[in-house]
């Protein structure tokens, strides 16, 4: 007999490599990404910024942390500097993290909106496949088996990859900016 029995519907899609999730799991890892979302900096000024921010690390430290998210290809070196005796590395992320939650009660605030983005979606998908299907599933059947899922939804990965990229572009470009301010 059982207790509690209900249909669990997924809410939540995450496309991410491995490493890249390995290199997320530490928080002062996270804090530097948040940094260098906005501005390049080098190792010492992300040591001050996170000193400022209460995490008490060593430079040792901020830089082994720096090359793990540097090694995972969530930051880049931005720029090279000639300085007293070396060259002096900045770092910029080329990667933005939202670690927020909804408000509950924003589901039924969100409803039509959310309505809106599934039409709009599954229009984009239907376009996407129409023009480029050939495509995505060449590159779907070149991908590797996920190492932690049994079922493997490797067309499915490419169509959110191509959309979590476009989302990207339209962030970067100023796109997504110029569109709210038009609106409000």
């Amino acid at each position: 007999m059982s207790l509690l029995e209900t249909d669990v519907p997924v809410r939540n899609i995450i496309t991410m490599a491995p490493e890249k999730a390995k290199a997320l799991e530490n928080d002062v890892r996270a804090k530097i990404l948040d940094m260098l979302a906005d501005r390049e900096m080098t190792i010492s000024e992300i040591h001050e910024e996170l000193q400022r921010r209460g995490e008490d690390k060593v430079e040792t430290t901020v830089r082994h942390h720096v090359t793990i998210l540097k090694d995972a290809g969530l930051i880049e070196i931005a720029r090279l500097e000639d300085a007293s005796g070396g060259t002096l590395r900045y770092y910029k992320s080329n990667t933005r993290v939202f670690a927020y939650d909804l408000p509950e009660e924003s589901a039924d605030e969100l409803r039509e909106a959310q309505a809106t983005a599934r039409e709009g979606v599954t229009s984009l998908i239907e376009q996407l496949y129409r023009e480029h299907g050939e495509r995505i599933e060449a590159v779907a059947r070149e991908l590797q088996p996920c190492e932690y899922c049994e079922t493997q939804h490797y067309e499915e990965f490419v169509v959110y990859e191509l959309l979590n990229r476009a989302l990207a572009d339209v962030s970067e470009d100023g796109t997504f900016d110029e569109l709210t301010d038009e609106t409000t």
